[in-house]
């Protein structure tokens, strides 16, 4: 049974959101200048690397990341392969796959491709999710969405559309996966974010296991 480790390394060579704080990783204590144990001190924003985002990211009244069901954030989930597209995942593209009894779903595209290549530039042409395919998936009863960019929605969208319809049905958002190893397919989620009390998203660890058992029925 086959594991894939789908998360980013947090370094400090790892782009970051136009905006959020650099990340920064030092030791506070060291063994070689005499310390008794290495000490990492870690300074990034809540939303680095492979991360979730919360309801509370966006939403007044939403839920913070410490509330998530873990039901949700562990399960079978399908992942779909559109490497090949240059354009954003909209509706009528979505509207051609079979999403019946899928809660889960994982977009790989060309995005993978730059984590891969360990490329440090922010890129703002990075394939995301439109508002009218959030919508299509929000209708199909999916629970949690992911893609393998720092955020699910254009970079020049204004008013954060897509997150907002998301977010306001609780569907949870995983962004930032390198997806380029892992054939499309069904496989196993388990997706658990940092604990952080109230928090509007955390840094994730995100693993899929292969089995040729998983069945995506009887999930609601």
């Amino acid at each position: 049974m086959k594991l894939y480790d789908v998360s980013l390394p947090i370094s400090e060579n790892l782009p970051v959101w136009p905006g959020d704080p650099a990340i920064s990783m030092s030791l506070s204590q060291s063994l070689r200048k005499g310390d008794e144990t290495n000490v990492t001190y870690l300074g990034l924003s809540a939303h680095t690397g492979t991360h979730i985002d919360a309801p509370s990211h966006l939403e007044p009244e939403g839920i913070g990341i410490d509330q998530l069901p873990l039901d949700v954030l562990i399960g079978p989930c399908r992942l779909v392969d559109l490497s090949h597209l240059n354009v954003p995942i909209d509706r009528s593209l979505l509207e051609k796959l079979d999403l019946k009894d899928v809660n889960r779903i994982l977009f790989k595209t060309r995005n993978s491709k730059l984590w891969e290549n360990n490329d440090p530039a922010f890129h703002k042409d990075y394939v995301s999710l439109t508002t009218d395919g959030a919508e299509y998936l929000q209708e199909s009863a999916i629970q949690l969405v992911g893609i393998d960019a720092l955020s699910i929605e254009a970079f020049d969208q204004a008013g954060y559309p897509t997150h907002h319809l998301l977010l306001r049905n609780n569907v949870i958002i995983l962004e930032g996966l390198n997806l380029h190893q892992v054939p499309a397919g069904d496989y196993e989620l388990i997706a658990l974010p940092l604990k952080l009390k109230g928090a509007d998203g955390a840094p994730t660890r995100v693993v899929l296991r292969e089995s040729s058992i998983l069945s995506l029925k009887g999930e609601h």
